[in-house]
C-alpha cells in the first residue's frame, strides 16, 4: 500500500471526522449520521495502516481519533450495581472455573511438596538445628509458644486487616508477575510452601502437630486455595506469553490480564474471609473441632460457589472477561 496515496485519498474524511467531533451535542441527525460512517470508515483505516503499511505518527493520530469517536458514538458508560453483581454472580466464578486445570494441579503439588518438606524437617534433627537455635525451636513450639500466641499477639480487628492485605498483595503479585514466564509465580509459591512446612516439621517433632493444624486449618483452607487460584492463573497467564494459541500473542494476554485483574478483586474479597476467620475465629475460644468445621464450611461454600455459578456461567459462555462492548474492536487473525 502506497501510504501517501492512502492519506491523501482520506485525509479529508479524517479531518470532517474530527471537526464533526469538536461539535459535540451540537449536531444535527444528518451529521450524526454521518460522525458514525465516518467512525467505521476511519476505523477501517486504521486496521490496514496497521496491518500494512504502520506509521507510528499516522497511527497514533487515527488510533486517538477513532477512541474519541467511539466514546462519542457509544456514550460515557459507568459502572453500576447491575455490573457488581454479574461479576460476583458470573464473571469471578467463572474465571475460577476455567482456570481450574492450572489451580487445582498447583494445589495438589503445593500440598504434597509441603507435606515432604515439613516431613523432612521433622525427623531430621540437623535440619531442625540449621533452622534456628534449640532454646528459639522452644520457644516456637512449647504449649503458649510463639506459634500460638501469634494469633491472638494483636487486637482481631487489626489482625485480620493486616492478614488481608498481606495475602492480597501475594495474590496480586502472582498475577501481576505471572507475565513473566511464571517464574516470580513459582518463586512465590515455593516461599508459601516452606514457610508453612517448616511450621509442620516443627510442630510434628515437638509432638504437637495436632495443635498447629487446629490453629491453621479455620482460615488456612481458604487462604490457600486463594493462593493457589491466583498462583495458577498466573501460571496460566505466563504459558499464554509462550503459547497464545489461534489468538494472536497481544489479544491472547489481553483476554487473560483483564480476566486476572478481577481474578485479583475477587480474590481480595474471599481473602477478606479467610482474614475475619483467621482474625475471630482461629485465636477464639471455640473447641477445636468447632474452629476446623468453620473452615471447612467456608472452603466448601467457596468450592460450590466456584462450581455451581461458575460452572453454569462458563457453559453459558463467561469466559470472566469483560463485556464485548468494552473491548476494542479487534482484526480477525489467521489460521
Amino acid at each position: 500500500m502506497d501510504l501517501d496515496v492512502f492519506v491523501t485519498t482520506h485525509r479529508i474524511e479524517w479531518d470532517r471526522l474530527d471537526h464533526l467531533l469538536h461539535r459535540g451535542r451540537s449536531l444535527t441527525g444528518a451529521e450524526a449520521d454521518e460522525l458514525v460512517a465516518l467512525y467505521q470508515r476511519t476505523a477501517t483505516h486504521l486496521s490496514l495502516i496497521q496491518s500494512s503499511a504502520p506509521d507510528p505518527l499516522l497511527t497514533a493520530r487515527l488510533t486517538q481519533l477513532v477512541a474519541r469517536a467511539r466514546s462519542t458514538v457509544t456514550g460515557t458508560r459507568r459502572a453500576s450495581w447491575r455490573d457488581a453483581t454479574r461479576f460476583l454472580t458470573a464473571g469471578f466464578p467463572a474465571a475460577v472455573y476455567r482456570s481450574r486445570h492450572w489451580w487445582i494441579p498447583t494445589a495438589v503439588l503445593s500440598t504434597l511438596l509441603t507435606a515432604v518438606i515439613g516431613w523432612w524437617i521433622g525427623v531430621h534433627p540437623e535440619v531442625q538445628a540449621s533452622i534456628g537455635a534449640p532454646d528459639d525451636l522452644r520457644a516456637l513450639t512449647r504449649p503458649g509458644g510463639e506459634y500460638e500466641t501469634y494469633y491472638s499477639s494483636h487486637p482481631a480487628a487489626s489482625f485480620a486487616a493486616q492478614v488481608w492485605t498481606n495475602n492480597a498483595q501475594a495474590a496480586a503479585l502472582c498475577l501481576v508477575l505471572g507475565a513473566f514466564l511464571g517464574v516470580p509465580v513459582i518463586w512465590i509459591l515455593f516461599l508459601n510452601v516452606l514457610n508453612l512446612a517448616v511450621g509442620i516439621g516443627l510442630m510434628s517433632s515437638a509432638g504437637r502437630l495436632d495443635t498447629f493444624l487446629g490453629l491453621v486449618l479455620p482460615h488456612g483452607l481458604l487462604e490457600l486455595t486463594a493462593v493457589f487460584v491466583a498462583a495458577g492463573t498466573g501460571l496460566r497467564l505466563g504459558w499464554t506469553v509462550i503459547d497464545p494459541g489461534p489468538r494472536t500473542r497481544r489479544s491472547a494476554l489481553a483476554q487473560q490480564g483483564r480476566a486476572a485483574i478481577g481474578m485479583a478483586i475477587g480474590l481480595a474479597l474471599v481473602l477478606f474471609v479467610s482474614g475475619v476467620i483467621e482474625g475471630f475465629v482461629t485465636p477464639s475460644g471455640l473447641p477445636t473441632w468447632a474452629r476446623i468445621t468453620i473452615g471447612v464450611v467456608a472452603e466448601l461454600a467457596f468450592l460450590a460457589y466456584v462450581y455451581v455459578l461458575g460452572g453454569r456461567a462458563s457453559r453459558a459462555g463467561d469466559t470472566g472477561d469483560v463485556e464485548d462492548r468494552e473491548r476494542s474492536a479487534e482484526l480477525p487473525a489467521a489460521a
